[in-house]
């Protein structure tokens, strides 16, 4: 029963029995020395990272300084001495010509028409002329008379040389009178010049003939060389007058062996173009087939509003695939009159100071200024500011700057 009691004290029995006990005296120095110590931790470990960040901030800038960028670079080549400049042209025919009626009639036959190929000579219509025909009879009939004439005064000619031959030795022996003698010689004078009035008017009528028979061969409309009917405007039976000013337009014909191409060469390539330079001609609905040709003319004088040259190339056409008036593009070989370079298309600066690129020397880039004479798309062309063997930086980093230090990559293509 007693351990129950002892139990059963009261709270406040405890209370004062736990008061009793002596304190600690060293925990909170303890605590505090703890403190302190992890305080002391955190700033040597916060020390150590700050050195060791700056360290690394130092490398860092210190390989940057030291950094050699590689790039990737081309040799600058020389330009072809050739070239290639495809214009747009049109092509012609080699001749054509316009036929109208010299002489005033109808149209007796028609031999031809649209689209006939004919030779040169043969017959395309001929020109019925009935009172042609007439003057050409009345002109030979004229002509016979002269002739006549002619005849009659060199008889009479005759008969006067005849006379004074027998009289002048009777003259000169007094039995015939001086006078008679000199009635003698001047009636052989006389008919000497009867002799020419008749051998001038022989000769005006056969001239007058000609130009009848000349008249009556225009009857005849013959082609002037070998080609193509192009145009027919007459049929049989149709009237055509035969002057200066209203004659009747016939046919018109076009020589087709031979085409010509007109094109016009822009100013920066017109001063290489002479007669003589190769040319190829395409045509877009012949697409697997090249016509070659040669530069015939040229006008030698550039279009003031255009500042082109009117070029004329001669292609040959014997199966008479091309036809006058095509579309087409010609491809001219233009030797080059000033030398250039070819630079890739992907080496070129463009800024504010215009078209540079970046040269490399002795692992040293070098910004130079360029002008561009073409631009070939993947490449371009330059006149100045490179020369052959420069070696261009491809590509090159925006901040590349004059004297800036670089290292070819090894994959390089363009490196010697």
């Amino acid at each position: 029963m007693k351990p129950r009691d002892h139990l059963d004290q009261p709270d406040d029995t405890v209370m004062d029995r736990a008061t009793e006990r002596p304190p600690r005296r060293g925990g909170g120095w303890l605590l505090a020395l703890g403190a302190l110590t992890l305080l002391a931790t955190g700033l040597a470990y916060g020390v150590q990272g700050y050195y060791s960040r700056n360290r690394e901030l130092a490398a860092a800038a210190e390989q940057a300084r030291d950094f050699i960028p590689q790039v990737r670079v081309a040799a600058v080549r020389p330009s072809d001495d050739i070239v290639q400049v495809s214009l747009p042209a049109t092509t012609t025919a080699y001749d054509v010509a316009d036929i109208f009626a010299r002489a005033s009639g109808y149209i007796e036959t028609r031999e031809v028409d649209i689209g006939d190929k004919v030779k040169k000579g043969q017959l395309l219509a001929k020109i019925a002329v009935p009172e042609l025909d007439d003057q050409i009879l009345q002109a030979q009939a004229t002509l016979g008379q002269l002739k006549a004439a002619l005849q009659q005064a060199q008889a009479n000619l005759d008969l006067a040389k005849v006379t004074w031959q027998r009289d002048k030795p009777l003259v000169d022996q007094g039995w015939i009178t001086k006078q008679q003698g000199t009635i003698d010689v001047q009636s052989q004078k006389a008919q000497e010049a009867a002799v020419g009035v008749a051998e001038a008017n022989v000769s005006a009528q056969q001239d007058q003939l000609r130009v009848l028979d000349q008249q009556q061969a225009y009857q005849q409309v013959v082609a002037p060389f070998d080609g193509v009917i192009t145009q027919r405007n007459v049929d049989i039976g149709s009237l055509v007058q035969a002057d200066t000013t209203n004659s009747t337009f016939l046919f018109a014909i076009m020589q087709g062996d031979v085409i010509r191409a007109q094109v016009y060469v822009p100013q920066d390539q017109a001063f290489g173009l002479t007669p003589g330079v190769k040319a190829v001609l395409q045509v877009p609905e012949v697409p697997d087939r090249t016509f070659p040709g040669t530069v015939t003319r040229i006008a030698d004088a550039l279009a003031p509003g255009t500042r082109t040259l009117l070029t004329e190339i001669d292609i040959s056409n014997p199966d008479g695939v091309l036809t006058p008036g095509t579309y087409c593009t010609v491809e001219l070989q233009i030797p080059r009159k000033t030398p250039s370079f070819s630079v890739s298309a992907d080496a070129i600066i463009f800024n504010a100071d215009g078209l540079q690129v970046a040269v490399v020397e002795d692992g040293i880039a070098h910004i130079r200024k360029i002008s561009v004479a073409r631009d070939l798309g993947t490449e371009v062309e330059v006149r100045d500011g490179v020369k052959q063997g420069d070696l261009v930086i491809l590509n090159p980093p925006v901040e590349l700057a004059e004297g800036s230090k670089v290292q070819i990559s090894p994959a390089a293509g363009g490196t010697p």
